[in-house]
């Protein structure tokens, strides 16, 4: 891996259990689909870190080809793609991704 954005891309998965490159901040998301999948985070009781890919053009462009995957935000658990706002919706109504989070030994909170 020489791309120096996809080192940085990597660095940022491996630092974090449960981490969200998405548009905008958990606190502040600015885009509806970023939004969604912060909120099915925290009511699933998951802490995760996030990267706002506004913030830095490069990484915005450099995940899309990284996961090869189009959009954002993308999940990563453990290291792992799970996938973008549809995936993580689908999986968490049912019962998927909760399955894979204790599978992969995160730890969830109540909500």
């Amino acid at each position: 891996m020489t791309n120096p954005v996809f080192v940085e891309i990597q660095n940022s998965i491996d630092s974090s259990e449960v981490l969200l490159f998405m548009k905008g901040t958990p606190l502040f998301p600015q885009c509806g689909f970023s939004a969604r999948v912060v909120q099915i985070l925290k009511h699933a009781g998951v802490p995760f870190a996030s990267v706002n890919v506004l913030e830095n053009p490069e990484i915005r462009d450099g995940i899309k080809e990284f996961s090869n995957w189009p959009t954002i935000p993308q999940l990563y658990v453990k290291g792992e793609f799970v996938g973008g706002c549809d995936i993580v919706t689908e999986m968490y109504q049912s019962g998927e991704l909760t399955a894979l989070l204790t599978e992969k030994g995160v730890t969830q909170h109540a909500a």
